[in-house]
């Protein structure tokens, strides 16, 4: 290796992922297990989850573990750190990724389940998981814990005020949860503008059309873009980073 590879590898790491089987998930597993560490896909459909470990063994020889997953479940979040544990005995990079935002009548109109779920699935797992693994790293060799947020966070539409609400609350947790864990362990979050994924296969053209022009960049971000903000958070590379909410979004929230 050269002293850049060096900086970026994860060899000898375990990284787990949720949301991990598909869209920004999908690309961050790609690149862990490229850089040498064994992942953790945990996502709801199992399947899903299985296919993509099965393409990790066969790329990049690394190990990948499918687990089914709910990240609004805080029974799940404890099943799955135990999970890792007792087949890995350590986790030093955890990425909660996994996230909602459905569409809804109006806000009247949103029902008290509903709000639930989107608060469920992107904000209290990742606080139970984070605080689960977090604690762990810290009396062990330390790690690293990445956030998904959304541009949402910062600027809000109407039609995902439940979603950007859970979102800013991942933002503020990153830096209360930097804190808790120093020093051992590096708590940050990535803040995604729009991207080409399969949720926004079903976003109509005159949509993409307005993003993009709303967009400093002119274009939706590719999966793959996701990257290389979640290998400097992951590695060494990063080694003096905590605390940070970094935007991926082509300028949107600048």
């Amino acid at each position: 290796m050269n002293g850049v590879d060096e900086l970026f590898s994860l060899a000898g790491r375990v990284a787990v992922v949720t949301g991990g089987s598909r869209g920004l998930g999908r690309e961050m597993v790609r690149a862990f297990a490229r850089c040498g560490a064994d992942v953790v896909i945990a996502s709801r459909k199992l399947d899903a989850c299985e296919a993509l470990a099965s393409e990790i063994r066969d790329t990049t020889g690394r190990e990948a573990l499918p687990v089914a997953f709910h990240a609004g479940r805080w029974s799940d979040c404890d099943r799955l750190a135990e999970t890792v544990w007792d087949r890995f005995g350590r986790i030093d990079v955890l990425v909660n990724n996994a996230g909602m935002s459905p569409r809804f009548e109006s806000l009247v109109k949103l029902s008290e389940e509903l709000w639930d779920k989107v608060l469920a699935v992107n904000l209290k797992g990742p606080f139970r998981l984070s605080s689960l693994v977090g604690t762990r790293m810290m009396e062990g060799d330390g790690g690293a814990i990445i956030n998904v947020s959304s541009t949402a966070a910062v600027q809000p539409s109407p039609i995902e005020a439940p979603y950007a609400a859970a979102k800013a609350g991942i933002n503020n947790m990153t830096v209360a949860l930097a804190r808790a864990f120093a020093p051992r362990v590096r708590v940050n979050c990535i803040m995604p503008g729009p991207f080409a994924t399969d949720i926004s296969d079903a976003w109509p053209p005159e949509m993409v059309q307005a993003i993009e022009r709303q967009t400093p960049l002119r274009r939706i971000g590719r999966p793959d873009e996701i990257v290389g903000a979640a290998l400097l958070l992951a590695s060494d590379a990063g080694s003096y980073t905590t605390g940070t909410v970094i935007k991926v979004d082509g300028g949107v929230a600048a």
